[in-house]
């Protein structure tokens, strides 16, 4: 199980890397491996201001469908449109080919609520 140390995370098994004022955020591979197979990913939110734990989106693995949720309020600014053809770079790369939205961040504290990876590591159990 892959945890990086550099990252931020959410209950909801985001990560969040921030880089100036922009956010990328992916799910953890934790969350793509307790999910299985994705199939298919639905993103309809570039544009979209949203708040903190607002649905940004789905993924569809073999086994279920799940809700994507905002770690952070922001404006979605972009996407990765990769998936679009090759969801499947989510459980062969989460945290970098995987990336699913980058977010323009609102709030300089924005990332006060979310967990630093050892925290991460707790809430998993590992």
């Amino acid at each position: 199980m892959t945890i990086l140390d550099e990252l931020l995370y959410t209950k909801e098994h985001e990560w969040v890397k921030i880089e100036g004022n922009i956010a990328t955020v992916g799910i953890t591979d934790f969350a793509q491996s307790e999910l299985g197979d994705i199939v298919f990913i639905e993103i309809e939110s570039v544009g979209n201001t949203l708040g903190e734990g607002e649905i940004f989106g789905t993924v569809e693995a073999v086994k279920t469908v799940s809700d994507l949720f905002m770690p952070i309020k922001g404006k979605v600014v972009e996407m990765n449109t990769n998936l679009n053809d090759n969801p499947e770079l989510v459980n062969t790369d989460a945290y970098n080919e995987g990336w699913m939205i980058k977010i323009e961040l609102e709030d300089d504290d924005a990332t006060s609520k979310l967990l630093d990876a050892n925290a991460y590591r707790k809430l998993i159990g590992i």
